[in-house]
């Protein structure tokens, strides 16, 4: 019988969450691998909030995060912790997910253990080390580490090869957040459940309601935002350009799932308050954000997994950051770079107030994947720990 290999998949964020359980869920069908989820705890709320949804519990949890935390702190404290996890559980490979903090120290604490490393989505660049900060340089230096590079498209395959990465290390397995969206849209649709319902459960208010989710509804755009370059001034100019946006538009309503870091909510809080047109909720669950896409008309966002999940629902994308990793998206026209300029993020939000700019950005082929990924990386983790059959012998017989 052959040997059960245990794969820990780490874990700290929302997005990696909803990137792994995928995989988590088709190694658990494995006769050869036994998944074991480890969570750093990076981002507590919206973690455990992202892994109910899937109905995971993590076999361990690290519960890394403290207060007022630095960068060098956090991943100093977990390379220690995940490299202990390592030396008593001795796992046969360690898979990471995209470019957190969470990322890097698993990939590094599994190399100082000569632990074999597994980088799912792997491969995406912006060229800029200062942007996305510090997740673009958090990707270059796992690469190197890994025995397998899960590349989700040919591009990110091509700048793993151009970076010397052994391309018998890389694979091409799309997006396993393609994966995880058909999976969530199912239970959406089983959900049956009228928009007041939901956008009662978020936190939206009655009289916001009223106007956006009843039986003529009017329309919406959902905005996100996290991402550090943006902290100060960027995310200043965000909300005015937003504040723009809803001022030159009488029947437009914006839905902005707040990020608890006091970074976003401050000026958020503080520009887009008290306005009854604009509804600010905490973080939602993964299936209501779907829901979210899926009713808005289009998404003002800096979030890279929401990159990925809105091609796959006819959903033009106005990007708030001005590189991407995800080149594909702004190839194929279904996301758009425009930075944190007021004025720009004004005049591209206008343009898809345009129906036929509207009707054509919607049309648009999704780049990522066909919701196979996570099968393929399975495949490619038996192919590699089944047992070499033995060498016949020639000269035998």
């Amino acid at each position: 019988m052959s040997e059960i290999h245990t794969i820990c998949i780490v874990v700290g964020t929302r997005p990696e969450v909803i990137k792994m359980a995928p995989v988590y869920l088709e190694l658990s069908k494995s006769k050869l691998l036994r998944p074991v989820l480890l969570s750093t705890g990076q981002h507590r709320q919206m973690l455990d909030q992202a892994l109910a949804v899937f109905g995971i519990t993590p076999d361990y949890d690290l519960n890394l995060m403290q207060p007022s935390q630095s960068l060098s702190d956090l991943t100093a404290r977990a390379i220690v912790a995940i490299s202990d996890f390592c030396e008593k559980t001795k796992p046969s490979a360690v898979l990471v997910q995209g470019d957190t903090t969470s990322v890097l120290a698993g990939a590094m604490a599994a190399f100082y253990k000569q632990i074999p490393i597994g980088h799912v989505e792997a491969g995406l660049r912006t060229n800029n080390i200062k942007s996305p900060w510090p997740e673009e340089m958090n990707r270059r230096l796992v690469s190197p580490l890994c025995e397998w590079n899960f590349a989700p498209t040919e591009t990110s395959y091509t700048n793993l090869v151009k970076e010397q990465i052994d391309a018998g290390k890389c694979y091409i397995t799309g997006n396993t957040v393609v994966d995880a969206l058909y999976w969530a849209q199912e239970l959406v649709r089983a959900r049956k459940e009228a928009p007041q319902v939901i956008a009662s459960r978020v936190g939206i208010s009655a009289e916001f309601q009223k106007r956006y989710f009843c039986e003529d509804p009017q329309e919406i755009v959902l905005v996100t935002g996290h991402r550090r370059e943006s902290f100060g001034v960027g995310f200043d100019s965000i909300c005015r350009g937003l504040r723009d946006l809803v001022a030159m538009n009488p029947t437009l309503g914006l839905v902005f799932p707040v990020h608890l870091n006091p970074a976003v909510r401050g000026p958020v809080m503080q520009q887009l308050g008290n306005h009854p047109r604009i509804a600010l909720i905490e973080p939602v669950d993964y299936l209501d954000m779907i829901w979210l896409i899926q009713n808005c008309r289009f998404i003002i966002s800096d979030s890279g997994g929401i990159q990925e999940e809105a091609p796959s629902l006819a959903k033009p994308v106005l990007v708030t950051r001005d590189t991407t990793e995800r080149p594909e998206g702004v190839a194929a026209g279904t996301c758009r770079l425009v930075g944190t300029d007021p004025v720009r993020l004004l005049a591209e939000s206008q343009s898809l107030m345009d129906p036929a700019e509207y009707a054509n950005r919607c049309r648009l082929a999704n780049p990522y994947g066909d919701g196979n990924a996570a099968a393929r990386i399975r495949k490619v983790l038996e192919e590699y720990f089944v047992p070499a059959e033995p060498a016949l012998d020639a000269s035998a017989g």
